[in-house]
């Protein structure tokens, strides 16, 4: 396939100025042009391929395929590739198709793992929670890797897996992968570049991978400093950003001068302007804004507000502390939150806090500061606009275009996870009521204080969507059976798990039975799970049984609330618990209508028909904003409560029609 180089394209090298340590170590293709190579120095093997085609500049125009301007140092290089002006070109494959021009620095030395293996200082700065990042790192690898410190031998078993994987990385020579594009770059030391990769006008890029491919490109641009990095498949970092012991996962965009350091950013993050340190950013974790810091958390389906920060030491024995914020939290403008802290899940933290809390077992609240102290109110984060819009807004904004999705995301809501934290907060609440003299104001719980009239009002609201939850689960299951009987209702119903009530977790983005976690540490630390693949198949079936297991869950919780069991269940308790859906569906939804309401109403309006009347200013608002009877989410919401009348009066109509029919019992 190659072969030396004849006297006569030596000549015609060394006329276009040309020159080689020596020429017996350069191999072309047969299609070999030396007229398409100019100024070009040949040092140690050579490998050249046929370059009488062209290569593809910005996807409209091309240049023929040649190398110019170029010191090259034992190099393969592909078909129909173009290099021009590189200061020195060493220890690189250099796939087909590749264009790169104007680089100061492309070079690997030594034995690199590019990116691969270096651990980094994530979620505690003071150490203890190291994350060795890798090119087929996931959100759910990184929380077993990360938080599960508490088994030393599986921590350490873990990472042993991980490291023999790691050594399969390492490498003298560096690749750039078909179809990539780089130009206009300072210097490239030791990274490794996959298919179709975008690189324009970077600083430095050290010590990194970067998984592009042709389905999910990644692009990274002008000014971007990455050092000691992985960035995987269809992610995009630009406009001077700089990041530093930094992994950035599937379709994660970052830019606007944003900086992060020691940090993690998993399947569809956003990171602009701010400023990340030492945080394990789980799937849609967004940050926007110029003031923000965060440091040394936790987050998954995150949105920080402007101005939010965090302190995660007392000048101390220094910056040992962290934070806790559960999937879907939020925080206002220039929230303050001092670390230790804990925020339960999909609940909004607004104000300067200056004392530590816990609020896991109270999601769906709002966190704020009154009179210097920090007041939760439980439960009223459940009838919100923006609570109801996420459910629907995150898996339209899946930026990940690759085969293999490597973060395991669930979406919903209202889950066993979500769900078991109602349950504890409905227990909390009414043993708090119980407790607590009617002359006191407020009762003080894990550092919030919550005021005592709402305690009861807040169990009623948790109640309501524990409800929609459950008895929603069974509706599902209903709603596209086939039945002609009780025994074909019960037959539907029947769980491929034991129901029981087992604690569930969130491994950043996906729900899992805590049991089936530790069996999975087990084999881990037996031995049994040898391999990053076997472990990352076996991460997958427990992805996959999510449904199955949350209907297993649903029942038994469904047992003891309603004592709904499918050994005694009758159609009269098949048409109560379907109303008790209807009702509280539509109630829920109603208060959510409610809510969107104060978008149109009239303080909505301040700011609308400056130099006008009333009237103006409304059809200013109108013109801008819309009407609520015409817009899209309320009409949604709408839609979804007829749905609602509509599937309970044909679900409850083929139950009553088995009533009478042998009590129906009969069998299909």
């Amino acid at each position: 396939m190659y072969r030396c180089l004849s006297d006569k394209e030596i000549e015609i090298l060394e006329l276009r100025g040309c020159s080689a340590d020596t020429w017996n170590t350069v191999e072309v293709k047969d299609t070999f042009l030396p007229e398409r190579l100019r100024n070009v120095r040949f040092s140690g093997k050579i490998r050249l391929g046929k370059n009488n085609g062209k290569t593809d500049f910005n996807g409209t125009f091309f240049k023929p395929s040649g190398i110019f301007n170029c010191d090259i140092r034992n190099c393969i290089v592909g078909d129909n590739v173009y290099l021009s002006n590189i200061g020195t070109l060493a220890n690189y494959t250099i796939e087909e198709d590749v264009f790169i021009e104007n680089v100061g620095v492309l070079v690997v030395s030594g034995v690199s793992t590019f990116g691969n293996g270096h651990e980094i200082e994530i979620l505690n700065e003071g150490g203890g929670r190291e994350l060795p990042v890798f090119d087929r790192l996931s959100a759910q690898l990184a929380y077993l890797l990360v938080i599960y410190r508490h088994s030393r031998k599986f921590s350490d078993t873990l990472k042993s897996i991980i490291d023999r994987y790691v050594r399969t990385r390492a490498s003298e020579i560096g690749t750039i992968g078909k179809g990539s594009k780089i130009r206009d770059v300072k210097t490239i030391h030791n990274v490794r570049i996959g298919a179709f990769a975008n690189i324009r006008g970077a600083s430095l890029l050290e010590e990194g991978t970067v998984g592009s491919n042709q389905l999910a490109p990644v692009f990274i641009g002008e000014d971007v400093s990455a050092s000691r990095f992985i960035v995987l498949s269809g992610s995009v970092i630009k406009d001077g950003a700089i990041i530093s012991s930094t992994f950035v996962g599937q379709g994660v965009q970052i830019g606007r001068q944003f900086s992060a350091e020691n940090s993690a950013f998993f399947a569809n993050c956003e990171a602009f302007h701010s400023e990340a340190c030492s945080i394990f950013a789980g799937p849609y974790t967004v940050t926007h804004h110029r003031s923000t810091l965060l440091i040394a958390g936790l987050f998954s389906f995150y949105n920080a507000g402007s101005g939010t920060n965090q302190s995660n030491h007392m000048y101390k024995l220094g910056p040992v502390h962290q934070g806790i914020i559960e999937r879907g939290a939020k925080t206002g403008s220039f929230s303050y939150m001092l670390w230790p802290c804990r925020v339960g899940a999909f609940s909004v933290v607004m104000d300067k806090h200056a004392g530590n809390f816990d609020t896991t077992d109270l999601p769906f609240s709002y966190i704020s500061v009154e009179n210097g102290k920090s007041v939760l109110t439980p439960a009223m984060n459940l009838f919100t606009v923006g609570t109801a819009r996420d459910s629907g807004k995150w898996p339209a904004r899946d930026r990940r275009k690759d085969t293999e999705k490597l973060d395991l995301i669930h979406f919903d809501i209202l889950s066993p996870f979500t769900a078991q934290k109602i349950l504890n907060g409905i227990k909390l609440l009414e043993r708090l009521h119980a407790d607590t003299p009617k002359s006191r104001e407020f009762v003080l719980y894990k550092g919030v204080f919550i005021n005592r009239l709402m305690l009861r009002t807040s169990k009623r609201y948790y109640e309501l969507a524990l409800v929609v939850y459950l008895t929603g689960q069974l509706v599902k299951r209903l709603e596209t059976a086939e039945f002609k009987s009780l025994p074909g209702i019960k037959k539907i119903l029947q769980p491929r798990f034991t129901p029981v009530q087992e604690k569930w977790v969130d491994l950043a983005g996906m729900f899992a039975e805590k049991k089936s976690v530790e069996y999975l540490m087990d084999s881990v630390v037996s031995g049994e799970i040898t391999s990053l693949d076997i472990l990352v198949s076996r991460l997958q079936a427990i992805y996959e049984e999510y449904e199955e297991k949350s209907w297993s869950w649903c029942l038994a919780i469904l047992k003891e609330w309603k004592d709904f069991d499918l050994e005694s269940l009758s159609i009269p308790l098949l048409l109560e618990v379907l109303e008790e859906w209807k009702n509280n569906s539509l109630k829920l939804n109603n208060m959510i209508l409610k809510d969107a309401e104060k978008e149109f109403d009239q303080l909505s309006r301040i700011g609308f028909g400056n130099d006008g009347d009333e009237k103006e200013q409304l059809d200013d608002f109108e013109n801008i904003r819309g009407k609520y009877e015409s817009n899209s989410f309320v009409l949604g919401l709408k839609q979804e409560s007829e749905k609602t009348e509509a599937l309970y009066s044909r679900l409850s109509g083929r139950l009553k029609e088995l009533t009478g029919k042998q009590d129906g019992t009969f069998t299909d």
